[in-house]
């Protein structure tokens, strides 16, 4: 059931009820995420206009709830977040924030942190219970690259923050770490500073990809400690051809993320 690079499960009494607080933390989110798109988003829709104004409050709120859905994750015992200085996210404004992507809750957290957080989704939008919540607030990935760019510019201007996994996926546990180049892309289009923000902590064997849904990590809770970096600008490639700046870019970006790598791929 584990990998080999895990210890065996410490104490089998408290490993199970790590792994109930999990479905029970799942269980609220996704009652939660339900009640929130049918009975609370609506109404605040038809109050707040324009479409913009609207998607300003309800991230704000959105953002409030996961605080709370962090804090009852923390009281289970299931999880903790260990931000460093918590201000200096809610202060970001108009920056991408790029980070490693070890686990399926790690959106989540950015979005607690950062009440004016935007980000591109594309898994998510036909899922019954985040969908109504997604479609409604946040950038809708499209095989149109200009027109997300476009989309993705035009959030950043009105002070939004854009969240970004440049890996695509979660961060595979063997193997190659492929990262792509749409953070940078973004970056140059709109000039706004790349901020680098890498999760460590505790293993998250159990909410990466591929993990066995009732699997969690054999001897400690999930811990997640996020480590910011120093702003990356694009103004120092703009000399460079635009598929050369994107792919230096990205390089800086997975020198901080994945310093000890031994495969990755930009």
């Amino acid at each position: 059931m584990f990998p080999p690079d895990l210890p065996p499960i410490s104490n089998r009494a408290l490993y199970a009820r790590r792994v109930l607080a999990k479905w029970l933390s799942f269980l609220i989110f996704g009652l939660g995420s339900v009640i929130t798109a049918l009975l609370i988003l609506p109404p605040i829709r038809i109050v707040l206009h324009p479409r913009a104004r609207f998607q300003q409050h309800g991230r704000r709120l959105i953002s409030y709830f996961l605080r709370f859905f962090v804090f009852i994750m923390r009281c289970l015992g299931m999880a903790s977040l260990e931000p460093g200085d918590r201000e200096k996210y809610r202060r970001l404004s108009s920056k991408i924030v790029v980070a490693n992507h070890p686990s399926l809750i790690d959106p989540l957290l950015f979005l607690s942190l950062m009440p004016n957080a935007d980000t591109v989704v594309i898994p998510y939008r036909n899922n019954i219970i985040l969908g109504g919540v997604v479609r409604q607030l946040y950038i809708l990935g499209s095989r149109n690259v200009d027109d997300v760019l476009q989309s993705c510019t035009e959030s950043l201007k009105r002070g939004n923050c854009l969240m970004i996994f440049p890996e695509g996926t979660r961060t595979p546990r063997s193997g190659n770490v492929i990262l792509k180049k749409g953070a940078a892309r973004i970056a140059l289009a709109s000039g706004c500073n790349i901020v680098p923000v890498h999760i460590g902590g505790t293993d998250k064997f159990g909410l990466g990809k591929k993990d066995p849904w009732a699997a969690y990590n054999p001897q400690q809770r999930y811990i997640y400690s996020l480590s910011m970096g120093a702003e990356i600008s694009p103004e120092k490639y703009k000399h460079l051809p635009a598929p050369e700046a994107a792919k230096r870019m990205t390089e800086e970006i997975a020198s901080f993320l994945f310093p000890a790598a031994e495969s990755l791929q930009v």
